[in-house]
């Protein structure tokens, strides 16, 4: 009976707790973004860390680098003015979705395409880089193209992403083995556990730069414009992310990071 009454204890106990938890994340969630930056001027950002161009770490200085992290940090800028603080925290293809519902970010710029499956759980600012699906294979390779991939064919993609789901369209036949972030998909592609990574063409062509015996295969075949993520409910933060995007494309500071980082592609 003793035993009994201990088991039933401990079981309202770990059911108060997770209700504490759960109401503590949902009203984490629920604070308006834009009040709070006001009072404590500083903007989370969900970003990537193992994305050449966009979001990469520097071992020398340990800080993550690309352009993303510069749209963010002149985005932060413009609405906080120079005393606002950009903090970016890692965030995966399958984790950043989870952690803006949480409330444990206050926005996504992580190579992030816009979609109306997206569309039904988070808000979306203007495009903010216009992109599309490529292929991406060692030199030599007989594939030229998405024609080429078929039932003999191994496609790797991230979990999560849009690239993973768009290729089975294209390639209906073609094998598709998914691995956990862009670094992964990459180390397979070279021993050989594939034989064409596909993601955005701007991603393939840092891995390409950075790895000259890989190449872009083919044309783009898809238009997949990346956007700013944010929560739902946060519509004035929304328009403040809006507002600043739009003034750093007029005054100049957009361009000038996108010439930083893609100096070689005309828009």
């Amino acid at each position: 009976m003793r035993k009994n009454k201990k088991i039933s204890l401990l079981f309202l106990f770990s059911i108060l707790l997770m209700t504490l938890f759960g109401c503590g994340q949902s009203s984490l969630a629920k604070v308006d973004i834009l009040t709070r930056i006001e009072e404590t001027p500083k903007i989370f950002w969900g970003v990537k860390n193992d994305t050449r161009l966009f979001g990469l770490t520097n071992i020398e200085t340990r800080k993550v680098e690309g352009f993303d992290i510069d749209i963010a940090l002149a985005i932060t800028e413009e609405i906080l003015g120079p005393e606002g603080e950009a903090v970016f925290v890692e965030v995966t293809s399958k984790t950043r979705i989870p952690l803006i519902k949480n409330g444990n970010i206050d926005a996504i710029i992580a190579t992030m395409t816009i979609s109306e499956e997206r569309l039904k759980q988070v808000d979306f600012s203007d495009v903010y880089f216009d992109a599309g699906q490529s292929l991406l294979v060692k030199k030599g390779s007989p594939i030229k193209g998405v024609e080429d991939l078929d039932e003999t064919t191994t496609v790797l993609a991230v979990k999560g992403s849009t690239s993973a789901i768009t290729i089975r369209k294209f390639a209906p036949e073609a094998k598709i083995l998914e691995l956990e972030n862009y670094a992964e998909a990459f180390t397979a592609l070279q021993s050989g556990q594939g034989d064409a990574m596909t993601t955005d063409s701007a991603i393939l062509l840092g891995m390409a730069e950075e790895n000259p015996n890989y190449q872009l295969a083919g044309e783009i075949f898809t238009d997949e414009p990346y956007g700013i993520a944010i929560n739902k409910g946060q519509e004035p933060f929304l328009a403040a992310v809006n507002e600043a995007l739009t003034t750093i494309k007029e005054n100049g500071t957009y361009q000038a990071i996108y010439d930083k980082w893609f100096p070689n592609v005309n828009e």
